[in-house]
């Protein structure tokens, strides 16, 4: 299923379901440091980074399984994430997105966070939203999407190489 962005205006509850539609069908971006953190748990990055290229500039996305594109590291059986208390920064984003420009969708306005404007959204399609007792301020959106951000700017194959011969950390 794909993101339907609606307008995040102010903080919300959020209770993951397991309904696995954000682990399946879609790319789970990969930075350095995710790569150096799953490779620090005893994973092969062989076993677990894919590449694809967009824009001109590649980037590194989690594998997935052939026969239900999803994500090699959530369990079928359980619906659990396998990697949950070290997943990538998307995974801890999800289901909320942050944009440095507005989507165009109805009610959207900007929200100041350390200096920088950007655009809050969660997706409609999670049935997380609104649920559980656990609650989703905006400050802590817009604070991993800006990590995600500058961590996703800065990684690139160079970068992957240097991981992978042990120059530096993934940061």
């Amino acid at each position: 299923m794909r993101f339907k962005p609606k307008p995040l205006k102010s903080d919300v509850k959020f209770e993951c379901k397991f309904c696995l539609d954000c682990c399946r069908g879609r790319f789970i971006y990969l930075t350095l440091s995710d790569i150096a953190n799953i490779m620090a748990h005893g994973h092969d990055p062989q076993d677990f980074v894919l590449m694809t290229v967009e824009g001109g500039k590649i980037r590194f996305v989690l594998a997935y399984r052939e026969w239900d594109l999803g994500c090699i590291f959530h369990d079928p059986e359980t619906g659990k994430c396998k990697i949950h208390s070290y997943n990538p920064i998307i995974c801890k984003i999800y289901p909320f997105m942050v944009s440095h420009k507005p989507l165009g969708i109805e009610g959207e306005e900007p929200f100041e966070y350390k200096g920088e404007k950007v655009w809050l959204y969660y997706d409609e399609s999670c049935p997380g939203i609104g649920e559980g007792k656990g609650t989703i301020t905006r400050e802590e959106v817009a604070e991993l999407g800006l990590k995600f951000q500058k961590e996703f700017e800065k990684t690139d194959l160079d970068g992957l190489n240097r991981l992978l011969s042990g120059e530096n950390h993934g940061t």
